[in-house]
């Protein structure tokens, strides 16, 4: 049975007087791809950023590799959350666009001092967007969408995360470009054993490409269960698969 690597407990968060998040309780195990589903403003994105420290939460905590990284008395930096292996590419895609796909790519090991492993690892990211190294020298703002997605992607990668937090990785983009990205998701998960956590507005896609599945309406997670079974589910089929 695989490690339960990041867990999620009662996490509650605000904005102001208005709770963005009520009682969200996920366990994500090691090795696994886990969808998170819903409606725009459902909270999913928030949900993410309080994962790496970005927002902050009103009560519960957050657990990564047995260490409680997030809680309502304290919390890690989002720096020192990067650096204990959760990387974040966030909605939009976000690359810095006046600067090049390899200088990017060297945002992404800011925290990184050794030349030597950072060069293995701009390699292993080329290998996978093979792309990105033809463009390494391109502004990222000159990318189509679907290249700077890869290259989020691939900046997200240069940390050597074992959790991956995606969010929308298929917004904006055309289907034969999400196809070929969710291709790259799961080889990420299969070759380099990362464990991801993922949110998408195509919700049969997300399932599809997903081992466990939650459904958020409001703040709140309304369904757990196996992805395979959420596709079945009648009520998910009417409300995010429009069958």
């Amino acid at each position: 049975m695989s490690k339960e690597i990041l867990i999620i407990e009662n996490v509650e968060l605000k904005y102001g007087n208005i709770t963005a998040l009520k009682d969200i309780n996920i366990k994500i195990s090691e090795g696994e791809i886990v969808a998170l589903i819903g409606a725009n403003g459902a909270g999913k994105s928030s949900l993410l950023k309080a994962i790496v420290g970005l927002e902050p939460i009103s009560k519960g905590r957050i657990i990564y590799n047995d260490e409680i990284i997030v809680s309502q008395t304290k919390s890690l930096t989002s720096d020192r959350i990067t650096s204990r292996g959760i990387s974040l590419v966030p909605e939009g895609r976000m690359v810095f666009s006046q600067l090049t796909v390899y200088e990017n790519l060297e945002m992404g090991a800011y925290l990184l001092r050794d030349k030597k492993v950072f060069q293995n690892r701009v390699e292993s990211v080329f290998n996978i967007f093979p792309i990105l190294k033809e463009r390494a020298k391109q502004k990222a703002g000159l990318l189509s969408g679907g290249e700077q997605q890869m290259l989020a992607i691939g900046r997200a990668l240069m940390n050597e995360p074992k959790v991956l937090l995606l969010d929308e990785p298929g917004l904006g983009l055309a289907p034969i470009i999400i196809k070929n990205i969710f291709n790259v998701i799961r080889e990420i998960n299969r070759e380099l054993r990362t464990t991801i956590f993922l949110i998408e507005q195509n919700a049969k896609l997300a399932l599809k490409n997903s081992k466990m599945g939650y459904v958020m309406e409001t703040g709140k997670l309304v369904l757990t269960d196996q992805s395979e079974n959420l596709l079945k589910n009648p009520d998910v089929k009417k409300a995010y698969l429009g069958e």
